[in-house]
């Protein structure tokens, strides 16, 4: 059966055009998990809460987890391999109220895909004004890091719509220099730097500098620290988004879920390892004025001129990392759209006849991203919130589908499956993403002030009160779902 069949089969034409290959389709994944991106972005955040053991073993750990989490999702993928992905499989594997799992599972995907997007490139603008003032002696001010933002997320909004072709050759870019880039850097931390911190420092050293000091608050911020690595780990249902844009999507998508995840775990590690090696002042560089103690490291570890170089892979990789994501957030966004769940879909589910891309929703999601990073002039926790909402939002919408997929006993595997393996994997993935919704509403500072209050759990309730609220009061009505046609 060919792909356009199969999309038939499942309920639509053939209106994206599939020009994305297999690596290609990984490469974008890849490119939004981002370890140039995230890891470095929210490095600070496990420096001040877990130290080097939640920086190295942490990352391991973690990533140990989500690989059963990304196994989960892509034999579920297999089967349904649609640009509505999370959403869609919902509705698919639920034995009862399909479009209440549909409408909850879509807007918290909706939501998460716009908060990643938020502090892919607000964190992009943060890196890049710390470039800025390590190579033009530009003073990083709030106003910088939003000016740089703006133009970083408009620059998206433009790639993405010029069409497919340009986005599957930055992504098949991004991927090599994420890559070669990581070599680079772990390369020069290797041999420059006068002097190194010792292994058994880079992996089993505490920190805590989050003010908590009651029995045990070592291990409460090593766990705390893991949201560096959970939030790093997000964006990888990017795959499902564009499997309509993907050649043998059945194959193609489901591996591109789960090698790029593989992959960054294994470069992350060596990666973060480096950094951590490289460390000569911990304290100086936890609170820079830079903002990015990655830069500081770096800076002080190898010069000013090789710390430079080593910042600019970074900023390029991160500015392909924010491509890939509005990439994903549009194709989802389209999907939505066109089974009607989002105000004014008949606008955004329209595609371009000239370049075969959703515009108006590659527009959306830049407009709704940036109105998400605006109160970051306000208040500096926002960037925190943002990732632990990108993260909470995207893994309740990964792991709902698969936990209906455990519920569903007549499930059919598709073209790429776990085989025995299935049902361990599956609870597995349930229990962590359980573990880390409670985990990353917790405090994680004290005292507790207006300025470091963890403002999560409150944009939770809101995005889970108001789709509860709209669905009450009307969308249960005329919601029905996906155009779904088999049983």
């Amino acid at each position: 059966m060919s792909d356009e069949q199969r999309l038939a089969q499942l309920g639509y034409k053939q209106e994206l055009r599939r020009k994305l290959s297999g690596f290609s389709n990984f490469a974008i994944s890849f490119s939004i998990i981002s370890i140039l991106a995230g890891a470095i972005t929210s490095y600070g955040i496990a420096m001040t809460a877990g130290g080097p053991l939640a920086i190295t073993l942490g990352w391991l750990f973690v990533g140990g987890m989500v690989i059963l989490v990304a196994l989960a999702m892509a034999e579920v993928c297999s089967v349904y391999p649609t640009a509505g992905a999370l959403y869609w499989w919902s509705h698919a594997l639920a034995k009862r109220n399909k479009a209440a799992w549909a409408w909850f599972v879509g807007w918290f995907n909706f939501l998460g895909e716009v908060a990643v997007t938020a502090a892919i490139d607000f964190g992009a603008a943060i890196t890049t004004s710390a470039f800025l003032s390590l190579t033009l002696d530009i003073e990083v001010t709030k106003w910088l890091v939003l000016g740089v933002f703006l133009i970083i997320i408009t620059a998206h909004g433009l790639l993405n719509t010029f069409g497919v072709n340009l986005v599957r050759i930055l992504s098949d870019v991004s991927a090599w220099w994420h890559l070669a880039g990581v070599a680079f850097i772990v390369g020069v931390l290797a041999i420059i730097p006068d002097q190194h911190k010792p292994l058994s420092e880079v992996f089993f050293e505490v920190h805590n500098a989050t003010g908590f000091t009651f029995a045990g608050a070592g291990v409460y911020a090593v766990l705390i620290g893991l949201l560096m690595a959970q939030y790093t780990y997000t964006g990888y249902d990017a795959s499902a988004h564009v499997a309509e844009e993907t050649l043998d999507a059945g194959r193609a998508a489901p591996r591109g879920i789960v090698m790029s995840v593989v992959v960054s775990v294994i470069a992350g590690f060596f990666l973060l390892t480096a950094i951590t090696w490289s460390i000569q002042d911990y304290e100086g560089a936890r609170t820079t004025a830079l903002g990015l103690p990655p830069a500081q490291i770096f800076i002080d570890a190898t010069g000013q001129t090789w710390g430079s170089a080593l910042l600019f892979v970074c900023v390029v990789a991160q500015f392909f990392c924010g491509m890939a994501s509005v990439t994903a957030n549009s194709r989802m966004t389209f999907a939505f759209s066109r089974d009607g769940a989002l105000p004014g879909s008949r606008i955004w589910r329209k595609v371009n006849p000239r370049t075969g891309t959703p515009t108006n929703s590659i527009w959306l999601c830049v407009v709704c991203s940036t109105l998400l990073v605006l109160p970051s002039l306000v208040n500096t926790t926002a960037y925190l919130a943002a990732t632990s909402v990108a993260v909470i939002g995207l893994y309740i919408s990964y792991v709902a589908p698969v936990l209906l997929r455990r519920l569903r006993p007549d499930f059919q595997p598709g073209q790429w499956h776990l085989g025995k393996w299935s049902p361990i994997v599956g609870w597995l993935a349930i229990v962590w993403v359980g573990i880390i919704c409670v985990l990353f509403v917790l405090p994680t500072a004290w005292p507790i002030t207006f300025a470091n209050f963890n403002y999560t759990i409150v944009a939770v309730i809101v995005v889970l009160g108001g789709a509860w609220l709209w669905w009450i009061l009307g969308a249960r009505k005329w919601f029905t779902g996906p155009s779904f046609k088999q049983d």
